[in-house]
């Protein structure tokens, strides 16, 4: 099971911007591992090499890329599938459509697989990493208590 952090950030909801702001959870997200870390990281205690499996990890990218370009889905084994996905300007007239000007947004789309979805999110533990508060970033709940004055008396017998 992993830790993962989050902050309090409060914000407006967008869909109900005349309700007072509420705190929202926001992901706080470490840097990316570069792939020679990963693939040591992954290939320790195997006999693959991390050299191996960053040159797979490339020629499988390079494949990829030359497959999404021709229109087909890419799966990613049990980690899920990856697939092209357009937005356009809409015609009056099949006749009067211009694909150079009217396809406006091309991105690829990343669906994970549901199992595997389901194994990280269900393995997920979450830690508060602190509040963030007009511009001033507290580092926990009561570090925030004692600089807004919220420190409740310790109750004596």
């Amino acid at each position: 099971m992993g830790i993962y952090k989050y902050k309090l950030l409060k914000k407006v909801n967008p869909q109900k911007r005349n309700e007072a702001p509420k705190w929202y959870a926001v992901s706080i997200s470490d840097p990316a591992l570069e792939t020679k870390e990963m693939a040591r990281a992954a290939t320790e205690n195997t006999s693959t090499a991390p050299i191996e499996l960053e040159a797979a990890i490339e020629l499988f990218l390079k494949y990829a890329k030359e497959q999404l370009q021709q229109g087909r889905v890419v799966r990613l084994g049990d980690l899920g599938t990856l697939r092209v996905s357009i937005s356009s300007e809409g015609a009056d007239s099949p006749l009067n459509f211009n694909p150079q000007t009217m396809i406006k947004k091309a991105r690829v789309v990343f669906t994970p697989n549901r199992d595997f979805q389901a194994e990280v999110v269900g393995g997920l533990q979450f830690q508060n990493g602190g509040i963030l508060d007009d511009g001033i970033s507290y580092a926990s709940i009561a570090d925030y208590k004692r600089a807004k004055g919220l420190d409740e008396p310790e109750a004596t017998e």
